[in-house]
């Protein structure tokens, strides 16, 4: 008795495929690309902005309310004159003094620009809370000192 093996052991039914999606190469590809990323991320700096350059103005005021911010939340006004002198420089604990003050000396000198020199350890915000309330009292001229 001899049988023919010829066939598959099913019973002579060919031989199915299977419809399974083989995902190993797929997470290969994506591990790959996720190590790129990793070693690409570092090279990039986000923090780095460019800031605009400005022109120095053609003639700067002669006299004008300067504006002294620290870091420890102590301001100096008074009036800078033409001689480089500060008339009448006043210590002020809080901005609320300040703008008061400051609301004294435009009242007084209302065609008197205002320059403001901050410490450059102080916060950005603080500095442009007074520039925005310098602005509100109608200061038209507001101005920062720089090196």
């Amino acid at each position: 008795m001899a049988t023919s093996f010829s066939g598959s052991m099913r019973g002579g039914r060919g031989r199915k495929f299977k419809s399974e999606i083989n995902v190993v190469p797929y997470i290969d590809v994506m591990l790959v690309l996720l190590v790129i990323f990793m070693v690409a991320a570092p090279l990039t700096n986000p923090t780095v902005i460019n800031l605009p350059t400005a022109a120095n103005t053609t003639q700067p005021p002669t006299e004008f309310i300067q504006v002294s911010l620290k870091p420890d939340n102590i301001a100096s006004i008074g009036i800078t004159t033409a001689a480089g002198s500060n008339n009448a420089v006043d210590s002020m604990p809080d901005r609320a003094a300040l703008l008061a003050k400051l609301r004294e000396l435009h009242a007084s000198n209302p065609e008197l620009a205002v320059m403001i020199s901050a410490d450059k350890d102080l916060k950005y915000d603080e500095v442009i809370q007074i520039i925005s309330q310098a602005k509100k009292i109608g200061i038209a001229r507001v101005a920062l000192a720089t090196k």
